[in-house]
């Protein structure tokens, strides 16, 4: 939990530094980052799941693929 905190405040700190605004949009940018990444998360996962009924064995190789990339990152 202590490493979320620390990518979050991290971006933050990004945020305040590098945005070419006034200080209350820079605060706000602060603030909600993490929705642009989490949002790219969502996307991607609709479309997995859209490529299974669209493309069964396509999108099943994908799944699969995916499944074993994180079998062998877990371990």
């Amino acid at each position: 939990m202590k490493v979320l905190w620390a990518i979050y405040a991290l971006g933050a700190l990004v945020a305040l530094w590098r945005t070419d605004a006034s200080w209350p949009t820079r605060l706000a940018l602060a603030v909600v980052w993490p929705v642009g990444p989490l949002a790219f998360l969502i996307t991607i996962a609709i479309l997995v799941a859209a490529s299974l009924i669209a493309f069964p064995l396509v999108g099943g190789a994908i799944v699969a693929a995916g499944v074993i990339a994180a079998w062998f990152l877990m371990n």
